[in-house]
């Protein structure tokens, strides 16, 4: 389980170092060039989100008292694709407006400051859905650690409460044993009698 687990992580750090790289080249490139680039990066995004959709579903197979460290990881290469996804968007945003430029001259640069709000906004959006759906997990997480503990002591408990069982039977076979022992004493010993200590001295002595 781990090992496909980190054939996924090899691959994802891969794939977004080439994002990365790609991401960075995008504003200096030719008009030609920049669009194939952009399509190129929308296609290798995608497939990073495949990749972490893979590994979410491995990490769901791992053991909970293992699952920890894998967990860890999962939300720092979320973030890891928040940050690409946003620094895409910048440059595709500086791309756009090049071109706008290009087309319509100055006329384009009243609206630069709307289109800045709003991508502060989308980001915040993104931040606060990042950390509700790690809070999610980690609600999910502790849900399945308390069940197994549940199950634990439900286990222990019947293990208990035969011990119990047995014990009660052990103590009334000691008891059987025990008036069967004095029984045949007694009728063997028709001379002797039986001292409260259990011991046997003659009569008359």
């Amino acid at each position: 389980m781990s090992a496909d687990f980190e054939g996924y992580e090899q691959d994802f750090a891969v794939l977004t170092a080439e994002i990365t790289s790609k991401i960075s080249r995008v504003p200096r490139l030719p008009p030609d060039e920049k669009k194939q680039m952009v399509a190129n990066v929308e296609k290798q995004l995608e497939e990073a989100r495949e990749l972490l959709e893979q590994m979410d579903l491995e990490v769901r197979e791992i053991p909970p008292q293992s699952r920890g460290m894998y967990s860890n990881r999962m939300r720092s290469y979320k973030q890891e694709m928040g940050k690409l996804e946003t620094d895409f968007k910048r440059s595709r945003i500086a791309y756009s407006d090049e071109v706008r430029n290009e087309l319509l001259g100055d006329a384009g640069n009243s609206s630069e400051n709307q289109r800045a709000h709003l991508l502060d906004n989308t980001e915040r959006l993104e931040r606060s859905s990042r950390r509700l759906e790690a809070g999610y997990q980690i609600a999910v997480e502790t849900e399945q650690i308390g069940q197994e503990m549940l199950e634990n002591l439900s286990h222990d408990r019947e293990r208990i409460q035969r011990a119990r069982e047995r014990l009660r039977e052990t103590d009334a076979n000691l008891g059987k044993s025990s008036r069967i022992l004095t029984g045949m004493l007694r009728r063997h010993l028709p001379t002797q009698k039986l001292n409260p200590a259990g011991l046997c001295f003659k009569s008359g002595a």
